[in-house]
Protein backbone atom coordinates (compact mmCIF):
# COMPACT_ATOMS: atom_id res chain seq x y z
CA UNK A 1 0.00 0.00 0.00
CA UNK A 2 1.32 3.56 -0.71
CA UNK A 3 2.57 5.28 2.01
CA UNK A 4 0.33 8.44 3.41
CA UNK A 5 2.40 11.43 4.63
CA UNK A 6 1.47 12.68 8.45
CA UNK A 7 0.80 16.07 9.41
CA UNK A 8 -0.30 18.38 12.67
CA UNK A 9 -3.36 19.79 12.42
CA UNK A 10 -4.45 20.17 15.94
CA UNK A 11 -2.65 20.47 19.76
CA UNK A 12 -4.28 21.05 23.36
CA UNK A 13 -2.17 20.77 26.26
CA UNK A 14 -2.77 20.77 30.51
CA UNK A 15 0.67 21.12 31.82
CA UNK A 16 1.66 22.37 34.67
CA UNK A 17 2.53 26.11 33.88
CA UNK A 18 -0.15 26.94 31.64
CA UNK A 19 -3.92 25.38 30.35
CA UNK A 20 -4.27 25.75 26.30
CA UNK A 21 -2.05 26.24 23.74
CA UNK A 22 -2.03 29.90 23.36
CA UNK A 23 -0.91 30.86 27.30
CA UNK A 24 1.54 27.20 27.26
CA UNK A 25 3.19 29.18 24.12
CA UNK A 26 3.64 31.66 25.96
CA UNK A 27 5.09 30.20 29.38
CA UNK A 28 7.64 28.30 26.87
CA UNK A 29 8.65 31.63 25.20
CA UNK A 30 8.82 33.09 28.58
CA UNK A 31 10.76 30.41 30.47
CA UNK A 32 8.11 29.82 32.92
CA UNK A 33 8.16 27.50 35.33
CA UNK A 34 5.14 25.64 36.63
CA UNK A 35 7.09 24.17 39.91
CA UNK A 36 5.78 24.62 43.60
CA UNK A 37 5.84 23.80 46.90
CA UNK A 38 3.39 21.10 48.44
CA UNK A 39 2.36 21.47 51.83
CA UNK A 40 0.27 18.48 51.74
CA UNK A 41 3.67 16.60 50.76
CA UNK A 42 4.93 18.15 53.69
CA UNK A 43 2.17 17.08 56.00
CA UNK A 44 2.86 13.32 54.67
CA UNK A 45 6.07 13.88 54.95
CA UNK A 46 7.51 13.34 51.72
CA UNK A 47 11.17 14.16 51.41
CA UNK A 48 10.28 15.89 48.07
CA UNK A 49 7.92 18.81 48.62
CA UNK A 50 7.76 20.58 44.91
CA UNK A 51 5.71 19.28 42.34
CA UNK A 52 4.14 20.70 38.96
CA UNK A 53 -0.10 20.40 38.82
CA UNK A 54 -1.86 21.93 36.19
CA UNK A 55 -3.30 25.33 37.31
CA UNK A 56 -7.04 23.88 36.17
CA UNK A 57 -9.68 26.02 37.06
CA UNK A 58 -14.00 25.30 36.78
CA UNK A 59 -14.11 28.26 34.34
CA UNK A 60 -11.44 26.42 32.64
CA UNK A 61 -13.37 23.13 32.96
CA UNK A 62 -16.46 24.44 32.21
CA UNK A 63 -15.08 25.42 29.03
CA UNK A 64 -14.77 22.12 27.36
CA UNK A 65 -17.35 19.87 29.80
CA UNK A 66 -20.55 20.20 30.66
CA UNK A 67 -21.84 19.54 34.18
CA UNK A 68 -22.83 16.24 33.53
CA UNK A 69 -19.90 15.20 32.01
CA UNK A 70 -17.81 16.57 34.92
CA UNK A 71 -19.86 14.45 37.24
CA UNK A 72 -18.55 11.48 36.25
CA UNK A 73 -14.79 12.16 35.20
CA UNK A 74 -13.55 12.79 38.67
CA UNK A 75 -9.67 11.23 38.53
CA UNK A 76 -7.34 14.18 37.74
CA UNK A 77 -5.57 12.36 35.09
CA UNK A 78 -8.74 11.25 32.90
CA UNK A 79 -10.09 15.10 33.54
CA UNK A 80 -6.69 16.42 32.03
CA UNK A 81 -6.87 14.31 29.11
CA UNK A 82 -10.26 14.82 28.34
CA UNK A 83 -9.28 18.44 28.41
CA UNK A 84 -6.51 18.59 26.34
CA UNK A 85 -7.80 15.77 23.57
CA UNK A 86 -11.02 18.13 23.39
CA UNK A 87 -8.95 21.07 22.76
CA UNK A 88 -7.01 19.73 20.24
CA UNK A 89 -9.95 18.78 18.10
CA UNK A 90 -11.54 22.05 18.81
CA UNK A 91 -8.12 23.52 17.42
CA UNK A 92 -8.27 21.19 14.27
CA UNK A 93 -11.42 22.72 13.29
CA UNK A 94 -13.09 19.46 13.00
CA UNK A 95 -17.07 18.60 13.42
CA UNK A 96 -18.52 16.77 16.15
CA UNK A 97 -21.36 14.14 14.97
CA UNK A 98 -24.55 14.72 16.42
CA UNK A 99 -26.20 11.50 19.30
CA UNK A 100 -28.21 9.84 16.36
CA UNK A 101 -25.74 10.39 13.57
CA UNK A 102 -23.11 7.64 12.64
CA UNK A 103 -19.86 8.02 13.84
CA UNK A 104 -16.70 9.12 11.92
CA UNK A 105 -15.62 5.95 11.06
CA UNK A 106 -12.42 7.41 9.43
CA UNK A 107 -11.23 9.26 13.14
CA UNK A 108 -9.60 7.30 16.02
CA UNK A 109 -8.16 7.71 19.31
CA UNK A 110 -5.12 6.40 20.98
CA UNK A 111 -4.89 8.35 24.25
CA UNK A 112 -2.17 6.69 26.73
CA UNK A 113 -2.30 6.66 30.52
CA UNK A 114 -0.47 6.15 33.45
CA UNK A 115 -2.52 5.94 36.89
CA UNK A 116 -5.15 8.16 34.87
CA UNK A 117 -7.56 7.55 38.12
CA UNK A 118 -6.05 6.72 41.34
CA UNK A 119 -7.76 9.23 43.15
CA UNK A 120 -11.58 7.15 42.11
CA UNK A 121 -9.77 3.65 42.62
CA UNK A 122 -9.03 4.86 46.44
CA UNK A 123 -12.51 5.62 46.99
CA UNK A 124 -13.98 2.84 45.47
CA UNK A 125 -11.55 0.61 48.02
CA UNK A 126 -12.44 2.57 51.01
CA UNK A 127 -16.20 1.99 50.51
CA UNK A 128 -15.49 -1.53 49.47
CA UNK A 129 -13.47 -2.41 52.84
CA UNK A 130 -16.14 -0.70 54.84
CA UNK A 131 -18.74 -2.93 53.51
CA UNK A 132 -20.56 -0.31 51.37
CA UNK A 133 -20.10 -1.83 47.90
CA UNK A 134 -23.86 -0.42 46.92
CA UNK A 135 -22.78 2.86 47.31
CA UNK A 136 -19.73 2.89 45.42
CA UNK A 137 -21.79 4.38 42.28
CA UNK A 138 -22.46 3.01 38.90
CA UNK A 139 -19.07 5.08 37.14
CA UNK A 140 -16.65 3.66 39.19
CA UNK A 141 -15.85 0.67 36.31
CA UNK A 142 -15.81 3.41 33.19
CA UNK A 143 -13.59 6.38 35.03
CA UNK A 144 -10.91 3.40 35.88
CA UNK A 145 -10.56 1.15 33.26
CA UNK A 146 -7.39 1.10 31.27
CA UNK A 147 -9.25 2.20 28.33
CA UNK A 148 -10.94 5.04 30.23
CA UNK A 149 -9.38 8.21 28.27
CA UNK A 150 -9.94 7.36 24.52
CA UNK A 151 -13.28 5.50 25.50
CA UNK A 152 -14.36 8.98 26.56
CA UNK A 153 -13.01 10.99 24.19
CA UNK A 154 -14.42 8.59 21.85
CA UNK A 155 -17.60 9.25 22.86
CA UNK A 156 -17.68 13.20 22.96
CA UNK A 157 -16.26 13.12 19.42
CA UNK A 158 -17.99 10.64 17.58
CA UNK A 159 -14.88 8.37 16.49
CA UNK A 160 -15.21 5.25 14.45
CA UNK A 161 -11.90 4.36 14.06
CA UNK A 162 -9.59 2.70 16.19
CA UNK A 163 -10.51 3.28 20.02
CA UNK A 164 -7.43 2.07 22.35
CA UNK A 165 -4.87 3.43 25.62
CA UNK A 166 -1.76 2.34 25.28
CA UNK A 167 0.89 2.33 28.28
CA UNK A 168 4.61 2.29 28.54
CA UNK A 169 5.71 4.11 31.68
CA UNK A 170 7.28 7.30 30.41
CA UNK A 171 7.58 6.71 27.00
CA UNK A 172 3.54 5.97 26.90
CA UNK A 173 2.61 10.09 24.99
CA UNK A 174 5.45 9.29 22.33
CA UNK A 175 4.43 5.91 21.80
CA UNK A 176 0.84 6.68 21.09
CA UNK A 177 1.64 9.68 18.81
CA UNK A 178 3.79 7.03 16.95
CA UNK A 179 0.82 4.33 17.10
CA UNK A 180 -1.76 7.25 15.35
CA UNK A 181 0.81 7.92 13.11
CA UNK A 182 1.25 4.45 11.95
CA UNK A 183 -2.28 4.14 11.62
CA UNK A 184 -2.86 6.99 8.93
CA UNK A 185 0.46 6.10 7.19
CA UNK A 186 -0.93 2.90 6.20
CA UNK A 187 -4.17 4.19 5.50
CA UNK A 188 -6.27 2.67 7.99
CA UNK A 189 -7.25 6.29 9.54
CA UNK A 190 -7.45 9.49 8.03
CA UNK A 191 -7.37 11.57 11.43
CA UNK A 192 -6.19 10.41 14.37
CA UNK A 193 -6.65 11.90 18.09
CA UNK A 194 -3.24 10.98 20.16
CA UNK A 195 -1.62 11.95 23.60
CA UNK A 196 -1.14 10.82 26.76
CA UNK A 197 -2.10 11.93 30.43
CA UNK A 198 -1.45 11.04 33.78
CA UNK A 199 -2.85 12.07 37.47
CA UNK A 200 -1.38 14.76 40.31
CA UNK A 201 -1.02 14.41 43.86
CA UNK A 202 0.43 12.14 46.79
CA UNK A 203 -0.69 8.62 45.48
CA UNK A 204 0.94 8.80 42.24
CA UNK A 205 4.05 10.07 43.77
CA UNK A 206 4.76 8.64 46.86
CA UNK A 207 6.52 5.51 45.28
CA UNK A 208 8.89 7.40 43.58
CA UNK A 209 9.74 9.05 46.81
CA UNK A 210 10.63 6.38 48.63
CA UNK A 211 12.52 5.12 45.51
CA UNK A 212 14.51 8.32 46.43
CA UNK A 213 14.38 8.82 42.84
CA UNK A 214 12.52 12.66 43.82
CA UNK A 215 14.45 15.67 44.38
CA UNK A 216 14.87 16.72 47.82
CA UNK A 217 17.73 19.21 47.75
CA UNK A 218 15.89 22.44 46.87
CA UNK A 219 12.32 22.08 48.71
CA UNK A 220 12.66 25.82 49.10
CA UNK A 221 13.63 26.78 46.18
CA UNK A 222 10.86 25.13 43.85
CA UNK A 223 12.00 26.85 40.43
CA UNK A 224 15.54 25.58 40.68
CA UNK A 225 14.66 21.77 41.84
CA UNK A 226 14.32 20.32 38.51
CA UNK A 227 17.96 20.42 37.19
CA UNK A 228 18.44 18.29 33.94
CA UNK A 229 21.95 18.54 32.91
CA UNK A 230 23.25 20.16 35.40
CA UNK A 231 26.07 18.98 38.24
CA UNK A 232 23.57 19.98 40.67
CA UNK A 233 20.89 17.42 39.64
CA UNK A 234 19.67 15.46 42.48
CA UNK A 235 16.52 13.72 41.21
CA UNK A 236 13.18 14.50 39.40
CA UNK A 237 10.70 16.66 39.92
CA UNK A 238 7.14 14.83 39.81
CA UNK A 239 4.75 16.54 37.41
CA UNK A 240 1.01 16.06 35.73
CA UNK A 241 -0.68 16.87 33.12
CA UNK A 242 -1.81 16.13 29.57
CA UNK A 243 -0.75 16.81 25.87
CA UNK A 244 -3.03 16.06 22.74
CA UNK A 245 -2.61 16.13 18.91
CA UNK A 246 -4.91 15.50 16.33
CA UNK A 247 -2.53 13.57 13.16
CA UNK A 248 -4.24 13.96 9.80
CA UNK A 249 -3.37 12.36 6.45
CA UNK A 250 -1.99 15.38 4.27
CA UNK A 251 -4.76 14.56 1.45
CA UNK A 252 -7.68 14.71 4.16
CA UNK A 253 -6.32 18.18 5.79
CA UNK A 254 -5.83 19.67 2.28
CA UNK A 255 -9.18 18.98 0.94
CA UNK A 256 -10.41 20.41 3.90
CA UNK A 257 -8.34 23.75 3.76
CA UNK A 258 -6.95 22.46 7.26
CA UNK A 259 -3.80 24.48 8.91
CA UNK A 260 -0.68 22.56 8.93
CA UNK A 261 1.18 23.17 12.23
CA UNK A 262 3.77 20.67 11.51
CA UNK A 263 4.76 16.94 10.05
CA UNK A 264 5.19 13.67 11.83
CA UNK A 265 7.46 12.52 9.55
CA UNK A 266 8.61 9.10 11.46
CA UNK A 267 9.67 7.37 14.15
CA UNK A 268 10.81 4.17 16.10
CA UNK A 269 9.67 2.39 19.05
CA UNK A 270 11.79 -0.75 20.85
CA UNK A 271 13.08 -2.02 23.91
CA UNK A 272 16.20 -3.28 25.27
CA UNK A 273 15.10 -6.17 26.61
CA UNK A 274 16.23 -5.01 30.20
CA UNK A 275 19.57 -6.73 28.80
CA UNK A 276 23.09 -5.55 28.58
CA UNK A 277 22.61 -2.77 32.14
CA UNK A 278 19.36 -2.64 31.68
CA UNK A 279 16.29 -3.29 34.26
CA UNK A 280 12.78 -2.31 35.14
CA UNK A 281 14.51 1.07 36.34
CA UNK A 282 17.68 1.45 34.02
CA UNK A 283 17.56 1.58 30.28
CA UNK A 284 19.88 -0.72 27.84
CA UNK A 285 21.92 2.50 26.34
CA UNK A 286 22.83 0.33 23.19
CA UNK A 287 18.74 -0.10 22.76
CA UNK A 288 17.93 4.09 23.04
CA UNK A 289 21.37 4.57 20.08
CA UNK A 290 19.35 1.93 17.97
CA UNK A 291 15.96 3.18 18.86
CA UNK A 292 17.70 6.85 17.76
CA UNK A 293 19.13 5.48 14.27
CA UNK A 294 16.37 3.91 13.13
CA UNK A 295 13.53 6.43 13.75
CA UNK A 296 16.20 9.02 11.50
CA UNK A 297 15.92 6.33 8.84
CA UNK A 298 12.35 5.96 9.26
CA UNK A 299 12.09 9.33 8.90
CA UNK A 300 14.17 9.52 5.95
CA UNK A 301 16.79 12.22 7.76
CA UNK A 302 20.17 12.13 8.45
CA UNK A 303 21.86 12.58 11.31
CA UNK A 304 23.97 16.02 10.11
CA UNK A 305 20.30 17.31 8.92
CA UNK A 306 18.43 17.25 12.63
CA UNK A 307 18.66 20.73 14.09
CA UNK A 308 17.27 20.31 17.84
CA UNK A 309 16.57 17.49 20.10
CA UNK A 310 13.62 17.37 23.16
CA UNK A 311 15.01 15.05 25.36
CA UNK A 312 14.37 12.82 27.61
CA UNK A 313 16.61 14.46 30.13
CA UNK A 314 15.20 13.61 33.99
CA UNK A 315 17.86 15.39 36.17
CA UNK A 316 19.03 12.24 37.42
CA UNK A 317 22.22 9.72 36.98
CA UNK A 318 20.62 8.93 33.60
CA UNK A 319 21.40 12.19 31.79
CA UNK A 320 25.01 11.80 31.12
CA UNK A 321 24.17 8.40 29.49
CA UNK A 322 21.19 9.71 27.53
CA UNK A 323 23.81 12.52 25.86
CA UNK A 324 26.39 10.05 24.72
CA UNK A 325 23.51 8.01 23.15
CA UNK A 326 22.67 11.04 21.09
CA UNK A 327 27.04 11.52 20.48
CA UNK A 328 27.18 7.98 19.42
CA UNK A 329 23.77 7.63 17.55
CA UNK A 330 24.20 10.80 15.40
CA UNK A 331 27.50 10.86 15.03
CA UNK A 332 27.71 14.26 16.13
CA UNK A 333 30.03 16.23 19.66
CA UNK A 334 30.99 19.00 21.11
CA UNK A 335 29.81 22.07 19.48
CA UNK A 336 29.18 20.14 15.99
CA UNK A 337 26.39 18.37 18.34
CA UNK A 338 22.09 20.09 17.49
CA UNK A 339 20.90 22.18 19.97
CA UNK A 340 19.08 20.05 23.66
CA UNK A 341 16.74 21.20 25.80
CA UNK A 342 14.71 19.47 28.29
CA UNK A 343 10.91 20.61 28.86
CA UNK A 344 11.05 19.29 32.57
CA UNK A 345 13.40 21.63 33.92
CA UNK A 346 10.47 24.24 33.50
CA UNK A 347 7.15 21.54 34.74
CA UNK A 348 8.88 18.58 36.07
CA UNK A 349 8.37 15.13 34.91
CA UNK A 350 5.10 14.51 33.71
CA UNK A 351 5.32 11.08 33.79
CA UNK A 352 3.39 8.78 31.29
CA UNK A 353 2.11 12.62 30.08
CA UNK A 354 5.83 13.81 29.41
CA UNK A 355 5.85 12.40 25.69
CA UNK A 356 2.93 14.27 24.75
CA UNK A 357 2.68 17.58 26.33
CA UNK A 358 6.98 18.06 25.34
CA UNK A 359 5.68 16.81 21.80
CA UNK A 360 3.17 19.56 21.39
CA UNK A 361 6.20 22.02 22.56
CA UNK A 362 8.04 20.53 20.06
CA UNK A 363 5.40 21.48 17.22
CA UNK A 364 5.56 25.45 18.81
CA UNK A 365 9.17 25.87 18.41
CA UNK A 366 9.29 24.36 14.95
CA UNK A 367 6.16 26.72 14.13
CA UNK A 368 7.28 29.69 16.22
CA UNK A 369 10.60 29.53 15.48
CA UNK A 370 12.60 29.74 18.99
CA UNK A 371 13.94 27.14 21.30
CA UNK A 372 12.69 27.36 25.02
CA UNK A 373 15.38 27.41 27.96
CA UNK A 374 16.39 24.54 29.70
CA UNK A 375 16.57 25.89 33.31
CA UNK A 376 19.07 25.37 35.82
CA UNK A 377 21.89 23.44 33.52
CA UNK A 378 24.03 26.49 34.24
CA UNK A 379 26.62 24.28 35.65
CA UNK A 380 26.32 21.73 33.42
CA UNK A 381 27.62 18.33 34.59
CA UNK A 382 31.21 17.99 33.32
CA UNK A 383 30.44 14.46 31.77
CA UNK A 384 28.01 16.19 29.39
CA UNK A 385 30.30 18.57 29.22
CA UNK A 386 33.14 16.34 28.06
CA UNK A 387 30.75 14.99 25.39
CA UNK A 388 28.83 18.41 23.81
CA UNK A 389 29.54 21.88 24.40
CA UNK A 390 27.56 24.39 26.43
CA UNK A 391 26.54 26.57 23.74
CA UNK A 392 24.10 23.34 22.38
CA UNK A 393 21.49 24.07 25.41
CA UNK A 394 19.91 26.66 25.63
CA UNK A 395 19.79 29.05 29.00
CA UNK A 396 17.86 31.18 27.46
CA UNK A 397 15.01 31.65 24.88
CA UNK A 398 16.73 31.71 21.90
CA UNK A 399 15.23 32.54 18.30
CA UNK A 400 16.08 29.30 15.88
CA UNK A 401 15.12 28.57 12.16
CA UNK A 402 14.45 25.07 12.70
CA UNK A 403 14.08 22.46 10.08
CA UNK A 404 13.98 19.09 11.93
CA UNK A 405 13.48 18.56 16.20
CA UNK A 406 13.61 14.82 17.66
CA UNK A 407 11.62 14.63 20.69
CA UNK A 408 12.93 11.29 22.70
CA UNK A 409 11.01 9.41 25.47
CA UNK A 410 12.46 6.07 27.40
CA UNK A 411 10.63 4.39 30.38
CA UNK A 412 10.57 1.95 33.05
CA UNK A 413 11.00 -1.54 31.92
CA UNK A 414 13.57 -0.66 29.38
CA UNK A 415 11.21 0.71 26.58
CA UNK A 416 12.30 3.41 24.26
CA UNK A 417 10.66 5.84 21.70
CA UNK A 418 11.78 8.82 19.34
CA UNK A 419 10.02 11.14 16.78
CA UNK A 420 10.72 13.63 14.25
CA UNK A 421 9.03 16.29 13.32
CA UNK A 422 9.55 19.01 10.65
CA UNK A 423 8.30 22.16 9.42
CA UNK A 424 5.74 22.58 7.72
CA UNK A 425 6.20 23.99 4.06
CA UNK A 426 3.73 24.82 1.30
Amino acid sequence: MPEHRVVITGLGVVAPNALGCKDFLAALQAGQSGISYRSDLEELQFACRVAGSPPLTEEYINSYLTPLQRRYIQGSGLLYGCLAGLEAWQDAALPITEKEEEPDWAAGCIFGGGQSSIEVVREGIYKVDAGKVRRIGSSLIQQTMESSISAYLGGFLGLGNQLSSNSAACSTGSEAILMGYERIRSGRAERMLVGSCNSSGPYIWAGFDSMRVLCRKFNEHPEQASRPMSEQAAGFVPGSGAGAMVLESLASAQARGARIYAELKGGHLNAGGQRQGGSMTAPNIKAIERCIRLALADAGISARELDAISGHLTATMGDPAEIGAWVRALGRSADDFPKINSLKSLIGHCLSAAGAIESVAVVLQLVHGFLHPSKNAEDLHPEIAAQIAASCIPLQTEAANLRYMAKASFGFGDVNSCLLFARWED
